[in-house]
């Protein structure tokens, strides 16, 4: 293989890992991250004429502890931590890489901290974690590049000030923690599963990282609700290539072509959830994950088991009671029994502010009235829904859906 090629694999697979480490050698994310860069500028340099070592990751983490000490020598601010980090100048290999993902979930933990808000946790956990630029974070994010680079100085700063722990929680703390680290992980999923702005109904890329974070969850901290957010993500990213024809238009579930649907990935995310349902109790995300694999398993919409989702939308909800669930849960009634029966759960939740501005929720009611034949109702919901989407692909959607009203279709 071409060392320069196999030197950008290493790099896309443990740069993350080296550059954890390397935060908790030298204490410092920025200088950390500018002796990452170096390391791996050293590597291009000089693995090409020696070989690649037999073990890169620690070569490249001795090198850029090396080049820490260098940096900080250089500017004569920090004399206390020259003492402490003299000492670990000693030749080195594998104790480096002993803990390398030990470091990597204490970077996790340390990213989603609670005394940090969730922006700078997405923001930190993206930049620091993922290894995206600040401008693709702002993208992903959906913010200016300059507040999002605010956000991560702010959130480093706290860090440091605070002394937020470079640590995974004790055991009594760790359920409450983890909740941290998987809702951030989850959201990062969803801004890439459907992004809230923009022309594109899916951002790969950040599906990916979320994806990628949470199988690496899975394989340090091996935990029934790690199990079910990978399997959950897996399920629904599982669609991803039926969500849009080729013109970029949404492509409603019921009417995918589920020809387009990822088999080896909806096999992988139900192996995922078989492993977290015998752990109980049951969470969240595996209920979830159970929802999605029962569409997943439906050959045609008409074989969709709604019965079972139902029951598991009511078991969801008795857990967390948030108006976006007892939504979901509603057009599940719905499509177990009649549009009416969903109608009614649905008029349930409209004196709730927080459903008032969410543009799903007046979609399923247009759904409904729609299927119902009460078209004026369906009309008006829709308009509703519209004014709140800011994505092209919803109100092109949308769009469709009263054009389709209104020629009597």
């Amino acid at each position: 293989m071409n060392i320069t090629r196999h030197i950008n694999d290493i790099y896309r697979h443990q740069s993350r890992k080296v550059h954890a480490t390397l935060i908790r050698l030298l204490g410092d994310f920025d200088l950390a991250e500018e002796a990452l860069q170096e390391a791996f500028t050293a590597a291009l340099r000089q693995w090409p004429e020696q070989g690649i070592p037999d073990n890169p990751a620690a070569w490249l983490i001795k090198t850029g502890h090396r080049r820490g000490i260098d940096h900080i020598r250089r500017r004569q601010t920090a004399s206390h931590k020259l003492v402490h980090l003299a000492d670990e100048e000693s030749p080195v290999s594998e104790e480096y890489t002993d803990t390398i993902d030990d470091d990597l979930l204490r970077l996790i933990f340390t990213c989603c901290h609670p005394g940090l808000a969730t922006e700078a946790q997405l923001a930190l956990t993206l930049r620091e974690i993922c290894g995206l630029t600040t401008e693709q974070v702002a993208s992903a994010l959906l913010q200016k590049p300059a507040t999002t680079a605010q956000r991560i100085v702010r959130a480093k700063r706290k860090i440091r000030e605070a002394g937020i722990p470079y640590e995974v929680p004790e055991q009594r703390e760790l359920p409450e923690r983890l909740q941290s680290v998987l809702k951030v992980v989850y959201l990062i999923f969803n801004e890439g599963y459907s992004a809230t702005d923009g022309n594109a109904v899916v951002n790969v890329s950040l599906a990916n990282e979320a994806i990628r974070l949470a199988r690496l969850l899975a394989e340090l901290l091996p935990e029934g609700e790690v199990f079910g957010l990978l399997a959950l993500m897996l399920l629904h990213d599982s669609r991803r290539n039926a969500r849009q024809d080729a013109n970029g238009e949404l492509i409603t579930l019921e009417d995918q072509n589920r020809d387009l649907w990822d088999r080896n990935q909806i096999r992988s995310g139900l192996t995922w959830l078989s492993y977290a349902l015998p752990l109980t109790p049951t969470g969240p995300y595996t209920l979830q994950a159970s929802i999605a694999a029962a569409h997943a398993e439906a050959a045609t919409p008409e074989d969709t088991d709604w019965s079972r989702i139902a029951r598991l939308y009511e078991t969801l909800y008795q857990q967390l009671p948030s108006p976006v669930i007892a939504l979901n849960r509603a057009v599940a009634v719905a499509m177990r029994d009649t549009p009416e029966e969903g109608l009614k759960l649905l008029d349930q939740l409209a004196g709730q502010k927080a459903i008032q501005n969410y543009y799903l929720f007046h979609a399923a009611r247009a759904d409904l009235y729609r299927r119902s034949g009460d078209m004026s109702s369906a009309r008006t919901a829709y308009q509703r829904a519209l004014s709140l989407t800011q994505q092209g692909p919803e109100q092109r959607f949308l769009n469709r859906r009263l054009m389709q009203l209104d020629s009597g279709h």
